[in-house]
Order: C-alpha cells, then structure tokens, then sequence
C-alpha cells in the first residue's frame, strides 16, 4: 500500500496571510487538529496546529520564565516567542520545519514519520505543491478496511493447521516447540514455551487464520533459568472464541 491509496485530497488549507481566529474556526468547523499553509499556486508554506495555538496571550498561557534565565535564552528567542503568542497571521506563528512525504512513498515510511516525530500528519507534495495529507485517521480507516469483515467459506482443518505453522515458522521468538491440532475450525495449542508473552502472539496467528472458530491453549511455559513449568491459566485453557 502506498500513500496516494490512503491520503485525503482535496485538502482543506490556509494562505499564510490567514488570521488567527479564522484558522481555528477552521479546525472548529471540519473537526480537524491542523492545517497545511499554502501559498495561492500551491507551494507548501507550513503548517498550523493546535499545538502552535496552546500559548496565547489572550488566554494568559504564554510561557513565563525568571529574568536571569530569560538573559541566558536571549533577546532573539524571547522575541520570537513573543511574536508566536501575540501574532495576528498565520504565517506567524506556524511550524515550517514540515515533515513531507510523496505520494508514491510506501505507507510504512508515513507510520515510521509520526512515530519518530510525534506528529499527527502529514502533507503530500509533488514538486513542492501539496497535492494531499495522511493524517491518523486515514490509517485508521484503511485499517477498517483492511480487516475481514465477513465470515470466511469453508475451510479444512489441515489447511487451517499448514497455514499456522506457515506464519509460526515466519518468527523469530521461539514458536518452534507449539504444536497444533485442528478439529472442526477449533485450534489447539500445546507444547511448550520459554516467555509468556508468546502465550499470546501464538494465540493471536492462530485467531488471524480464515476458519478458525475459537483457539484453546494447553501450552506450557518453561522458565529458562529455574527450569519450573508453569501450565496456562485456567481462563486460557478454555476455547476462546475470535
């Protein structure tokens, strides 16, 4: 998947000469945390937060600081921050270190941009113009849409069990020593494993396969160092239905 399959275009923007107010009536208005700046032929200029908009003067929230730190910070960067929680325009007080990305770029590049920058969005540009956004949301939604909706046609239980040991053997955390028995669409897991924690990855390969009904867990867990075997809680030895 790539990022021109899940972007939202049109996108709603503003011209850098925007004030204030009507930015955030914008954001009130579609329900949105944020907005690309543009110019009027399309250039991405940056863009508004909600973030950007959280120290005002009008709601006393600039930041406060004592006057000796303040003389280390410098007159620069104190007149900086007094022009982005005074200013009147857009282009005053938004953010223009802007993370982009293209629209032929591999949707993981746009999850690995939000994670390592922390950000919400992010804008789509060809030759500098914005020609789109991601935003959360759309991942969410393509995630939806993703994820199966109906209910699989029949399925055989060898073909249940082949494609469980498929993906266990596509792993690298010790799935190894799971054994699987499938009997009418309800898959059992047994054998044995080294960390509780994939007591649960195990359980959930075994719930992702078309036609399983529900997964029982006999699996046994092995404590490396000591050598004791703890059995599964009761409630996991139970068939738990998808």
């Amino acid at each position: 998947m790539i990022v021109e399959d899940v972007m939202t275009a049109p996108v709603i923007s503003v011209e850098p000469s925007t004030s204030i107010g009507d930015a955030a009536k914008l954001m009130l208005t579609h329900r949105i945390s944020g907005l690309p700046v543009v110019e009027r032929d399309g250039r991405l200029r940056g863009v508004i937060s909600e973030g950007d908009l959280l120290r005002r003067g009008e709601l006393g929230t600039e930041r406060k600081r004592p006057r000796w730190l303040e003389f280390l910070i410098g007159p620069g960067r104190i007149a900086d921050e007094y022009v982005r929680t005074h200013g009147r325009k857009v282009d005053e007080v938004m953010s223009t270190n802007v993370v982009t990305i293209r629209r032929d770029a591999p949707l993981d590049d746009v999850i690995e941009a939000m994670s390592r920058y922390r950000i919400k969005r992010v804008p789509v540009v060809d030759d500098g113009r914005l020609v789109g956004v991601v935003t959360r949301s759309d991942v969410l939604r393509a995630l939806a849409k993703a994820l199966p909706t109906a209910a699989p046609g029949a399925v055989g239980d060898e073909q249940i069990r082949s494609a469980i040991l498929a993906e266990f053997a596509k792993q690298n955390w010790g799935c190894g020593f799971v054994q699987v028995e499938v009997r009418d669409g309800v898959v059992e897991l047994a054998g044995s494993i080294f960390d509780e924690r994939e007591r649960t990855a195990a359980r959930v390969i075994a719930e992702n396969v078309p036609g399983v009904k529900s997964v029982t867990d006999q699996m046994v867990w092995i404590e490396p160092i000591s050598g004791m075997m703890i059995l599964p809680p009761d409630e996991n030895r139970r068939a738990s239905s998808q």
